[in-house]
């Protein structure tokens, strides 16, 4: 396959599951939250919904990016929205605080509870590389995150393989019980819902599509990709099922069962990188935003400004890590803003964004 071929259909996908994986479902709380929560199978259920959602809304956003030139979110919601763009801008700064205060969170207690270091050290890790790859911009980014989806995919099924194999195949009987109800398909869509979010994030990499086939194809592959590791990560924590519910990180539930020493030590470093690359993707999104603004006044952004932002992101992200803790973060404020974003980025893109481009169609035959 050709780099073009890959840069054009498939480098979408791996960008969007390296923003979403840090705080979509690298420490296994969120899984719990949003799919294990409703049964082994209504979760699976559940996973497939999202894929499926995520899949259509990002080929419909990488055609409409595609064809209106926006390439950072401003652009795109000002097209989409109107004057009613800064909704948009306003959630997802919300999001933006959040995520970064999940990751964080989740830093501090991998880096006390498996390096033996200081919380405000794990925090320092998790700050600097941030601030470093936000101020070499989107090249080194896309580079960056696209290499440590293959490294994600790899110890993620090791992970899966190991731990199946050490259960004994007990993964089997919790998906004989059929859901009860339909909470598994609300699950799935409030998944879908606060995801969305970051879909506006990976617009810069739309430069390298060259027509509508193309980003359809791209988004078709990005609920997928997204996706997968996920879905790996899950059938070992069915394994588990139902002590696994309780646990604030289920990633250290897993491994501290499996009790091996370099798979340990694997997994840790590839959800370190993870939570680099959510944070990186997040504020670098902001920073272009920044950028785009100061550029419409005439002006070229200053270099130091790049990092000065991340770090004060990060900053104000940690307080909030510890002033709620990573349990409340996850249940009570990803769920407040699902339907929010659904209601200012879906439901715009499906009506109004899928007129426009009928429309441009229309305009181009001959």
């Amino acid at each position: 396959m050709s780099a073009s071929a890959f840069t054009r259909l498939w480098l979408p996908g791996f960008l969007l599951q390296s923003v979403i994986v840090g705080g979509g479902y690298a420490t296994g709380r969120e899984l719990v939250e949003f799919f294990l929560s409703a049964g082994p199978l209504g979760g699976l259920l559940g996973m497939v919904v999202a894929a499926g959602l995520l899949s259509l809304l990002s080929a419909l956003a990488f055609e409409y990016a595609r064809m209106t030139g926006s390439q950072n979110y401003r652009r795109f919601f000002v097209n989409l929205l109107g004057r009613g763009w800064w909704l948009y801008e306003i959630a997802y700064l919300v999001l933006m605080l959040l995520v970064l205060a999940v990751i964080a969170a989740a830093t501090s207690e991998i880096a006390a509870g498996q390096w033996h270091l200081p919380p405000v050290l794990g925090t320092a890790l998790l700050l600097v590389p941030v601030a470093l790859l936000v101020f070499r911009g989107s090249a080194v980014i896309e580079k960056v995150l696209a290499a440590w989806s293959f490294v994600l995919y790899a110890v993620y099924a090791i992970l899966v393989l190991a731990y199946l194999w050490k259960s004994g195949g007990r993964v089997v009987e919790p998906f004989e019980h059929w859901p009860g109800d339909g909470a598994w398909l609300i699950k799935g869509i409030s998944y879908f819902g606060y995801n969305l979010a970051v879909i506006p994030l990976v617009l810069f990499c739309v430069s390298h599509m060259q027509s509508r086939r193309d980003a359809f194809v791209a988004g078709a592959l990005a609920g997928p990709l997204v996706m997968i590791p996920a879905l790996m990560f899950y059938m070992a924590m069915v394994a588990s099922y139902p002590e696994i519910l309780q646990s604030p990180v289920p990633a250290d539930f897993l491994m501290q069962r499996l009790d091996i020493g370099w798979l340990s030590f694997a997994f840790y470093v590839v959800v370190f990188g993870t939570f680099i690359e959510t944070g990186t993707a997040m504020i670098h999104a902001l920073n272009d935003r920044v950028a785009a603004t100061i550029a419409d006044r005439g002006w070229t952004m200053p270099g130091w400004l790049r990092p000065t932002i991340a770090i004060g992101a990060m900053l104000l992200a940690s307080f909030l890590a510890l002033r709620y803790g990573i349990i409340a973060l996850i249940a009570r404020g990803y769920g407040a803003l699902t339907w929010a974003f659904i209601l200012i980025f879906a439901l715009p893109l499906a009506t109004r964004g899928v007129w426009q481009m009928r429309r441009s169609s229309v305009e181009q035959q001959p």
